[in-house]
């Protein structure tokens, strides 16, 4: 009787998970950076400017002279070290097959499958996405609030949350979150909640409010979308309420203290930490699209380059002082793709030319982990072309511990492990 009874509960971990994967976790924490618009690898860690992304790259290259007049004032990266030395580079990356656009490198990127359709803005992906996985093989019965989206705009970014696949799809998803649409207004002008919204804002708070309470409508292949608890639910709600009551006190006007120089991208990051200082997730994803003003403004593009580099840096030191963080997460930061060798025509204000998505060159890429020196192998470079987006999923699933549960037809990629102790 007391060996049937022993049966009939389920198994509580001491980490409070009712069900774990079957693998072995390398860290507790990841959280997956993706550089969207377009980096390419010659400005980046290439450094034809200059080094632009201190905070990701060693290096005192000089910025180059014709386009400082375009490039903000920023605070110093708030590192002692380069995120490389806290981990392993990969310099010759690849975006790998499929045409290297916003959409299919996004996509590609989270659900570990090459992509090659074109945007559908009212439909979720046809692939699994790197949330399912993680919730169904190690998280499916415990809280949602351990799984982020978090997105610079909303558009074709929010089907990235969850798949039409059948074995997977809306029960498994992430909690999708694009903090500017709701939190700010132009140019980052509060919404003020004592006063009657215009129908622009009170559309967007909605559509937001459908979001976050994870109930709208997913189309025909899911239904109804609710992946949290009633106590989640309330967490949430109660997280959302002092984001708005901090907006609207100005709290989040200039968080990091870098003027007029918060972008989207900063801003974005910035929202991320909010959540990572309350919820400790154990996977989040987060990406950064102000780079892509680089068609018609290159010196633009690499002024939000740096402010990209400057987010990450922030959010690798909020990681290392929020208990439960630091020391056990992983900070995986990777382009979606590259851009074109050759310029477009388009010349911006300092007399350079613009620069296009499409040709070879738009595939070669970077790579990034860095972590706990007992986890990840410190100040590593590999030269060698070595892995592509196709193997971020596995790698996440990898450090996770669910790699082996995952059906091996889903992923053709990769673990990294090359980064790994």
């Amino acid at each position: 009787m007391a060996a049937a009874a022993t049966f009939a509960l389920p198994y509580i971990l001491p980490t409070g998970r009712l069900f774990a994967a079957t693998g072995n976790r390398v860290v507790n924490h990841v959280v997956f950076c993706l550089l969207a618009g377009g980096v390419r690898n010659l400005e980046s860690i290439q450094k034809s400017e200059g080094n632009l992304m201190p905070s990701l790259f060693n290096g005192t290259e000089p910025i180059s002279n014709d386009i400082l007049g375009g490039l903000d004032a920023l605070p110093n990266p708030v590192n002692n070290q380069a995120l490389q030395n806290y981990g392993t580079l990969f310099k010759e990356f690849r975006y790998g097959a499929g045409f290297p656009g916003h959409f299919q490198g996004h996509t590609t990127a989270i659900t570990g499958s090459v992509v090659n359709n074109d945007i559908s803005f009212n439909q979720p992906t046809q692939k699994p996405t790197v949330f399912e996985f993680y919730r169904k093989h190690n998280l499916s019965s415990n809280s949602g609030l351990n799984a982020w989206w978090v997105s610079n705009g909303i558009g074709e970014n929010q089907n990235l949350s969850y798949s039409s696949d059948p074995s997977y799809g809306a029960k498994y998803s992430a909690n999708f979150f694009s903090p500017l649409d709701l939190l700010v207004d132009g140019n980052y002008t509060p919404l003020d909640l004592c006063v009657s919204f215009n129908q622009n804002e009170m559309s967007r708070v909605d559509q937001m409010r459908s979001f976050l309470n994870q109930n709208f409508n997913a189309g025909v292949h899911q239904g109804q979308l609710n992946i949290n608890t009633a106590s989640d639910r309330e967490q949430m709600d109660a997280f959302i309420t002092k984001l708005i009551k901090d907006q609207k006190n100005g709290i989040n006007r200039d968080p990091w203290n870098c003027g007029s120089s918060m972008n989207n991208d900063m801003y974005n990051i910035y929202f991320a930490e909010r959540i990572i200082k309350q919820f400790k997730p154990e996977l989040l994803v987060v990406n950064m699209t102000d780079i892509d003003i680089c068609h018609n403004n290159y010196t633009k593009s690499c002024n939000n380059m740096r402010k990209a580099d400057y987010a990450v840096g922030h959010l690798w030191n909020t990681i290392q002082n929020t208990p439960g963080m630091a020391n056990d997460t992983i900070l995986i930061v990777a382009p979606e793709h590259g851009r074109d060798i050759q310029s477009n025509s388009i010349i911006d204000s300092f007399g350079r030319y613009g620069n296009d998505h499409g040709d070879a060159n738009s595939k070669n890429i970077f790579c990034l982990i860095a972590g706990p020196p007992s986890k990840v192998v410190q100040n590593q470079v590999v030269q060698s072309v070595t892995g592509q987006s196709i193997d971020i999923v596995p790698t996440i699933a990898h450090i996770l511990g669910f790699k082996n549960d995952i059906p091996s037809h889903y992923l053709s990629g990769t673990p990294l492990t090359q980064a790994l102790v």
